[in-house]
């Protein structure tokens, strides 16, 4: 069974408090262990930096650092590129299904309140 990442983050290297336990924007893996976990390269990784989808934050050292949501995004650019998508192109469809996910959650929670 492979663990989730919400797993992952308890068994990560990084000291992380029960406060970062669900926190899907703490940069809680460092690039090699983000590469393995997706089952690719850091050299992938640094391309989906290049391209502007995932901006991963820096330890004091300069080592990038990779936050849950960003692994979700970055698998699913590697199922586009593996689909033979283009990795600009697969950028862009995911920049765009994320905004529109925000913009019917917005929707949704003003259909809520009004």
């Amino acid at each position: 069974m492979t663990p989730d990442l919400h797993t992952e983050t308890l068994m990560s290297s990084t000291p992380a408090g029960p406060a970062h336990f669900d926190d899907d924007d703490y940069p809680a893996f460092t690039m090699g262990r983000a590469a393995e976990m997706l089952g690719t390269t850091p050299g992938f990784l640094r391309s989906l930096d290049e391209a502007k989808l995932i901006t991963p934050q820096r330890s004091d050292g300069g080592h990038r650092r990779y936050s849950r949501y960003q692994l979700r995004l970055a698998a699913r650019a590697r199922e586009l590129v593996d689909q033979g998508t283009a990795l600009e192109a697969a950028c862009r469809i995911i920049i765009l299904e994320d905004q529109l996910a925000e913009a019917l959650r917005i929707n949704d929670q003003r259909q809520e309140q009004g």
